[in-house]
């Protein structure tokens, strides 16, 4: 399958009346977080293919009704903390990053995030062990530790993203939050558990 991925940024080859006929055809779009709702919406009414997303770290994502309520962008499959089964694939989402100041919304510590990771072993664990992978894929907006993490403490990987590397072995991990030009120029790597690793900022079209 082709996925189209997104994050941090809105990119104009995207944001256009031409969009999606000026891709290649694709199955499944995922949203890695830090996109306006806005954004994420007009995604979703031009293409026919499920759409999935978690939240970043500034709460971009979430549209403002009149009466001033938050929700979450029309069209697309919230995953935050959740194990989904969408377009043939199975996908475990976990939005924000670590911890790095005292607001309130998109960051986690990491005993949060290691016993959301733990609390998946009893689903996931039995499907490893019998297809080689807990799930297909892994989306979320923080990238792990390694060749994506940024040299800053905002942008460090998560721990408990690497724990869900060794204990569940996804296909594919697809993250956020770390922009290309910045800390890293590398759009994907391999894991040393075997877990390709994409960055998703702004869009790219990955085969699966």
């Amino acid at each position: 399958m082709r996925i189209l991925a997104l994050s941090d940024q809105i990119h104009p080859f995207i944001h256009q009346t031409r969009f999606p006929g000026n891709l290649p055809p694709f199955d499944l779009v995922l949203v890695a977080g830090d996109l306006p709702g806005s954004y994420i919406e007009f995604v979703a009414t031009k293409v026919s293919v499920p759409m999935v997303f978690v939240h970043g770290n500034h709460s971009e994502e979430y549209i403002q009704d009149y009466l001033g309520n938050l929700t979450p962008p029309g069209g697309a499959i919230p995953v935050h903390g959740r194990i989904v089964d969408v377009a043939g694939v199975r996908i475990a989402g976990w939005g924000g990053v670590p911890r790095y100041n005292n607001r309130d919304f998109g960051q986690y510590t990491e005993s949060e995030a290691t016993a959301r990771v733990l609390s998946w072993a009893p689903v996931l664990l039995p499907r490893r062990y019998v297809r080689g992978h807990g799930v297909d894929i892994l989306l979320t907006h923080a990238p792990p530790p390694g060749p994506h993490a940024g040299s800053d403490f905002a942008h460090r990987g998560s721990p408990a993203l690497a724990l869900f590397h060794r204990l569940y072995r996804p296909r594919l991990h697809v993250h956020g939050h770390v922009h290309l030009y910045e800390a890293q120029p590398q759009r994907e790597y391999v894991s040393p558990e075997g877990v390709r690793v994409v960055n998703a900022f702004e869009y790219t079209l990955i085969e699966l």
